[in-house]
């Protein structure tokens, strides 16, 4: 069984016992359990159950594994040609790590 589900505006994979790198959440803590009830579609063993937008009475809980994990390096490079103009950024996103505990369908 698995769910589609909405977290801050992204969309993921559930099933119970995953692991997922969701954009940060402010108030989480490690360990701390977490409920996100935006599911757009249920598939339980092949029937398949889709939101209008959303499933009524459905909603996944969550446990913090990591608070605060940061992502890749991305690099941001600006250059305009023979004008000396050369620029470099780098950013790396914050993520929170959760695992998936339950899913209620």
């Amino acid at each position: 069984m698995y769910v589609i589900v909405e977290i801050n505006g992204q969309q993921f994979k559930a099933e119970e016992g995953k692991k997922l790198f969701v954009q940060h959440i402010q108030n989480a803590e490690n360990g701390a359990t977490v409920e996100f009830e935006k599911v757009l579609l249920a598939d339980n063993n092949g029937t398949i159950t889709v939101g209008a937008p959303t499933i009524e009475g459905a909603k996944v809980v969550c446990e913090v594994v990591s608070h605060l994990v940061k992502g890749d390096k991305v690099l941001v490079f600006h250059k305009k040609r023979r004008k000396g103009y050369r620029k470099l950024n780098g950013h790396r996103q914050q993520f929170t790590e959760v695992m998936v505990k339950q899913v209620i369908a």
